[in-house]
């Protein structure tokens, strides 16, 4: 299993960025990751990767736990499948891209800058990795 984060538009919090990517370097410890930049009319995750799974990150999306957060990478995990997660920029994603994901994730009930959700959820991803090779972090 591959994991990947793709976000679109620049970080304007380099400092978000940062914690963001260390994040993903910490989980590239227990799985292949990782994290760029795209742009949408350059970029399409279902060509990019066809088998994998798409979870984009949607306020309306379904809200989920760290407990099923980690059930879904262990799920995938287990079945050999690439994730790929992507957060839009301040423009939200390209509506056509919503209907067609795997799945729409949503963070928080509260409005996010999308450079802090990229770090939630980088920060998620490590969460579910640790618990699940059984390393401390979690607790």
């Amino acid at each position: 299993m591959k994991l990947f984060l793709y976000y679109i538009g620049k970080a304007r919090d380099q400092h978000a960025n940062a914690m963001a990517e260390e994040y993903i370097k910490r989980s590239t410890r227990f799985a292949k990751c990782e994290m760029r930049e795209i742009h949408p009319r350059r970029f399409d995750p279902w060509a990019k990767h066809p088998s994998a799974s798409k979870i984009l990150l949607d306020p309306a999306g379904r809200a989920l736990d760290s407990r099923a957060f980690i059930a879904i990478v262990e799920k995938h995990e287990r079945e050999g499948k690439d994730l790929a997660f992507v957060v839009g920029g301040a423009d939200g994603l390209p509506e056509p891209w919503r209907s067609r994901a795997d799945m729409l994730l949503g963070l928080s009930p509260m409005t996010m800058p999308h450079e802090l959700a990229r770090v939630v959820l980088a920060e998620q991803i490590y969460r579910a990795l640790t618990a699940l090779r059984g390393h401390p972090y979690p607790r």
